[in-house]
């Protein structure tokens, strides 16, 4: 069964240099891959391509960063920041 991924989920790289970040899905490009952000080193002006594969995937999701982007309004990087510390403060929920 494959997992449904929308945007403003909450996303974590399984291994790599990337492993133990947290990014924000901005785009659902197909099946396989996703845009991803931090706000910080990887911003809305430049989103890393990723592998859900390669992806442990949350169940959080930032609501109202989900609510812009099917409205396409404008978002910050510091809104994506706050966002994401937010989301990663809430520790209890486990990855699924």
């Amino acid at each position: 069964m494959r997992l449904r991924i929308t945007p403003g989920q909450l996303v974590e790289p399984k291994a790599g240099r990337d492993s133990g970040k947290f990014y924000l899905v901005v785009k659902v490009i197909d099946d396989n891959y996703v845009l991803a952000v931090d706000g910080t080193a990887r911003r809305l002006e430049n989103p890393k391509k990723k592998n859900i594969k390669h992806l442990i995937l949350h169940k959080k999701i930032a609501g109202e960063i989900a609510n812009k982007l099917k409205s396409d309004e404008r978002i910050s990087n510091v809104e994506i920041r706050r966002a994401i510390e937010c989301l990663v403060g809430n520790t209890e929920e486990l990855p699924f």
